[in-house]
């Protein structure tokens, strides 16, 4: 299983297999034909809620990774979860995110729940 993880504002490259967007929202300033994305399953993605709540500083990351986690287990999610799981099996995959600080945030419970972290 090879899963990583890259900002959306670094080019692709060949060897990134099916890119998949783990951002709810869509990157400022990035041309959607320029990002390359192969699957943007917005359902994988924290909820707005939680997102405000951990982003205004509310909360642990400990805290806000249990909160995800069970927002994972709903059903779309945890279908989605599975459906990236297989992109992993049958080749490369990398998880395309905005974020500045992927290993602090929802990105970090994905690979971990994806059997990559």
């Amino acid at each position: 299983m090879s899963v990583r993880v890259r900002r959306i504002y670094d080019p692709p490259e060949p060897d990134d297999g099916v890119r998949v967007l783990v951002d709810r929202l869509w990157p400022r300033g990035v041309a959607k034909d320029a990002a390359h994305v192969d699957e943007w399953p917005k359902g994988l993605t924290p909820s707005a809620e939680l997102r405000r709540w951990y982003h205004a500083g509310e909360g642990s990351y400990e805290e806000f990774a249990e909160r995800y986690e069970a927002e994972l287990a709903a059903p779309e999610a945890a279908e989605l979860l599975d459906h990236v799981r297989k992109l992993a099996r049958e080749g490369d995959v990398t998880l395309v995110t905005a974020s500045r600080s992927p290993d602090k945030g929802h990105v970090s419970v994905l690979l971990r729940l994806l059997g990559t972290a």
